[in-house]
């Protein structure tokens, strides 16, 4: 079974295959082979902006993603008529550039009489780390990004959309988005996330008391603006004489994210226990973050770092998931900007 998987929710084209034995009923875990798997970051055209702008975003999708198809199969040795199904992220994301994937998979399933699966985003990274692991259903998953943050039950695809249980969310920020809003305070550059990694590896974690929203409450749910805001106000008043004040914060802040998510995650697990913990997203690339989640006492999973941030093998493998269950979507899939995981969710998700 081969799936070409594309994704356009934000500011990457990606295209990847991915090939798996077909298995009988999707009830065991296929394994998984990467046949292709190519990135265009948009990172050049978004820079000096500091931040992500839809429109760019959505023209430089339309103007990669048939060269980047093109090379995947060159990558993979394949042609289209030789692949199973056709997947592309449905949403949820920045809707100009979902379009432009969703389109382009629709005329390639359509031209070549293939199934084609509209695939979440979140879903995506949700099953992510089952590509390239054996990580049997039900599992806890931290799905950690610029634009989501959550802990949810995974228990795999099925017709509603996915049967995931969500414990708690941001209630105003995401993660990802709190260090790129430092990194832009520090100006460390875009994107935030690695740049304030890298900062905070020089830096003394305990120099700044920063607040942690939420921390030793109840529940399962996040709050990341008043840690942003402190953040600023620090920023505006480190002295000018002293080098290592802007290391000393990136790593008071990253230690700060580290004591949030080693609590919410903590929670979740007396909530819902579960011998596995999974962490998917772009922030699950940080490694000091991995470290402080390994300490929770129970099998921590990351997908490999190139699988963290968003990328076509992720929609690949989840179409491989969706496809081994039967479950295909019909060519008038309408593209989501907006498209919770959990069925309970609501559609601020």
């Amino acid at each position: 079974m081969r799936v070409l998987g594309i994704e356009t929710s934000c500011d990457e084209t990606a295209v990847a295959i991915v090939e798996a034995d077909a298995g009988a009923d999707g009830g065991d875990r296929p394994v998984g082979r990467i046949l292709a798997n190519v990135v265009y970051s948009q990172l050049t055209e978004h820079r000096r902006f500091g931040g992500v702008v839809p429109e760019i975003a959505a023209r430089a999708h339309l103007e990669r993603i048939d060269g980047l198809v093109e090379q995947a199969l060159a990558e993979a040795g394949l042609a289209l008529g030789e692949l199973d199904g056709i997947a592309a992220t449905g949403g949820p994301g920045l809707i100009g550039g979902v379009m432009v994937g969703v389109m382009t998979a629709k005329a390639i399933a359509f031209a070549h009489d293939k199934p084609f699966l509209a695939i979440n985003h979140l879903e995506g990274h949700a099953l992510s780390a089952r590509l390239t692991e054996t990580v049997e259903f039900p599992y806890l998953l931290l799905l950690v990004s610029g634009g989501h943050c959550q802990l949810l039950t995974v228990r795999g695809p099925d017709r509603k959309g996915g049967d995931f249980t969500r414990l708690g969310t941001t209630i105003d920020d995401a993660v990802g988005e709190c260090f790129d809003k430092t990194a832009k305070l520090l100006g460390l550059g875009f994107p935030g996330g690695p740049a304030v990694e890298r900062a905070a590896k020089g830096g003394d974690p305990n120099r700044f008391k920063l607040p942690r929203p939420m921390w030793r409450k109840p529940g399962c749910d996040f709050s990341f603006s008043g840690l942003k805001t402190a953040v600023r106000q620090m920023a505006g008043s480190l002295p000018k004489d002293d080098p290592r004040a802007v290391a000393d914060l990136c790593a008071s802040f990253q230690r700060t994210v580290g004591d949030v998510l080693v609590d919410r995650c903590s929670n979740a697990l007396a909530l819902a226990p579960s011998d596995t913990l999974v962490v998917a997203g772009g922030v699950a690339a940080n490694a000091y973050l991995r470290g402080r989640l390994e300490g929770l006492g129970v099998r921590l999973v990351a997908p490999p770092i190139e699988f963290c941030t968003d990328n076509g093998a992720m929609i690949a493998w989840a179409g491989i998931e969706r496809l081994r269950r039967g479950l295909v979507d019909a060519l008038d899939f309408a593209p989501r900007p907006r498209w919770p995981l959990a069925a309970a969710a609501g559609e601020g998700t």
